[in-house]
C-alpha cells in the first residue's frame, strides 16, 4: 500500500505530502469540502502537474471526468486550457 502517503515536488518547487492516506481540502477556491490527496481527487495523470492537468486535488464537484486515461480528471481551469488546445471538430 504504497498509495497512502508520499510526498509530491509541484512545478513552482513546493513539495507537499499526498496520498489517499493524506487529509486535505478541495483546492477550488471557496471549497471547503474534505477530500485526501489520492490520486481519486487528482487534476491530471501525474501527482505534481503534467501537460494537461495542475497537479491539484479536487472535490467531485469540481473535478470532471476524462475520457482519456493519458489526460486524467481535470479541474475547471485546466479542462478550459485542455478545450483551447483541443477543439472539438463540430463538422
Amino acid at each position: 500500500m504504497g498509495n497512502a502517503y508520499y510526498e509530491v515536488t509541484r512545478a513552482d518547487g513546493i513539495k507537499i505530502k499526498a496520498g489517499y492516506g493524506v487529509a486535505a481540502t478541495c483546492e477550488q477556491e471557496g471549497c471547503d469540502e474534505k477530500i485526501d490527496r489520492g490520486l481519486g481527487c487528482l487534476c491530471g495523470a501525474t501527482p505534481g502537474g503534467d501537460e494537461h492537468g495542475c497537479g491539484g486535488y479536487y472535490c467531485g464537484h469540481h473535478l470532471y471526468m476524462s475520457l482519456d486515461e493519458q489526460v486524467g480528471d481535470l479541474c475547471g481551469e485546466c479542462v478550459a486550457a485542455y478545450r483551447r488546445k483541443h477543439p472539438i471538430d463540430a463538422t
